[in-house]
């Protein structure tokens, strides 16, 4: 098994057709676990969706080297593949590099690849809500938010263009991992500077398959 460089490209097939989220996500590093010749699961790495979130990590001076983990995704299970492709693709990140990733609580997900690959455990994320409109559920919030852009007042505009098919859900909250690559004295000064509590990892279901994998049924690459 060998860890290496993807073009974004090659993950496209994964994201759409694999991942439970069907969307491409901000990719800035692609990586790929290869069996010879063949492509078994990729990572992607990208910046994260929001300036306060990487401001929010370890303060703004260190808000530009902030990366999100944002997809980690297998066609089948392979064991100790999704873990070995991270922590490979961790070394190959630009240094010095702060990668936040997070689990998602509303697939069950406790994040055992990051335990299993020395990722910070720093708890829950921050209660919020998302914008929905009735008939659009697969649409993203921030998309829904793009339907009103150079609105005067966004939540208005949608309230009386969709009426009550527009509404808030509760956000799902998230366990969030962090990473730091860089030599000892980067880690030193970076670990320092967490606005974040390190706490003790969660448990659940150890035997939870995590990575983003959809059943033969839904359709695999493979």
């Amino acid at each position: 098994m060998r860890v290496l460089p993807v073009k974004n490209e090659e993950t496209h097939d994964w994201l759409l057709r694999v991942h439970y989220a069907k969307r491409i996500p901000c990719v800035s590093y692609a990586f790929g676990l290869f069996d010879g010749q063949q492509l078994k699961g990729v990572v992607t790495y990208g910046s994260p969706p929001s300036r306060h979130l990487c401001e929010g990590i370890a303060g703004p001076k260190n808000g530009n080297i902030v990366l999100e983990l944002n997809r980690l995704v297998f066609a089948e299970p392979i064991k100790n593949g999704p873990s070995l492709l991270v922590s490979h693709s961790l070394k190959l990140l630009p240094k010095p590099t702060i990668v936040v990733s997070f689990a998602d609580s509303a697939q069950g997900h406790i994040g055992y690849v990051y335990q299993a690959t020395n990722f910070l455990y720093t708890g829950l994320s921050a209660k919020r809500k998302d914008w929905k409109i009735k008939g659009m559920e697969g649409l993203h919030s921030r998309g829904v938010s793009a339907l009103a852009k150079g609105q005067e007042s966004a939540a208005e505009y949608l309230r009386q263009r969709f009426g009550d098919d527009f509404h808030a859900e509760d956000r799902p909250r998230k366990h969030r991992y962090i990473y730091i690559c860089g030599d000892k004295k980067d880690r030193k000064r970076l670990l320092s500077q967490l606005l974040y509590p390190i706490e003790p990892y969660p448990k659940g279901d150890s035997n939870r398959y995590e990575i983003g994998y959809a059943p033969a049924t839904q359709g695999q690459l493979f």
